[in-house]
């Protein structure tokens, strides 16, 4: 992928076909089923959804996996634990090979936990600035 300047995520899609492409786009339309309220932005330079000041989720894809990301809280990898066995899985990304299908159902239940998580939750995390004093 050449292009890094990603405005939105049209733009980012626009450099995928076939397979990650569709996969990306059940991912789109599962956020703004569960989340219409959603803002689609780009962060890092791949997709991403805000509500409000907080990231609901992020996603991208690669040669042979879709990641979705996200600092996952404990409560949501306990949760969630039993359909995470398979995957990799860090405390922040969830890849799902694209040789496998992807769990739309899985996606859609993990999207309103974490839909929860910002509800329960409005105060936007610190950046790396906030949190370091000698930052201005």
């Amino acid at each position: 992928m050449a292009k890094t300047d990603f405005k939105t995520i049209d733009e980012y899609h626009s450099t995928f076909s076939g397979a990650s492409l569709e996969r990306m786009e059940a991912i789109r339309d599962l956020v703004h089923q569960v989340a219409p309220e959603a803002e689609e932005v780009i962060s890092y330079q791949i997709p991403a959804f805000k509500i409000g000041k907080q990231f609901l989720v992020y996603y991208c894809a690669f040669d042979k996996h879709l990641s979705i990301s996200h600092p996952w809280s404990p409560a949501l990898l306990k949760a969630f634990e039993p359909e995470l066995q398979g995957l990799k899985v860090s405390k922040s990304v969830i890849q799902f090979p694209h040789n496998k299908e992807l769990p739309l159902d899985f996606i859609k239940r993990l999207l309103q936990f974490r839909k929860q998580e910002v509800a329960d939750n409005p105060k936007p995390a610190k950046t790396r600035s906030q949190n370091n004093p000698n930052t201005k």
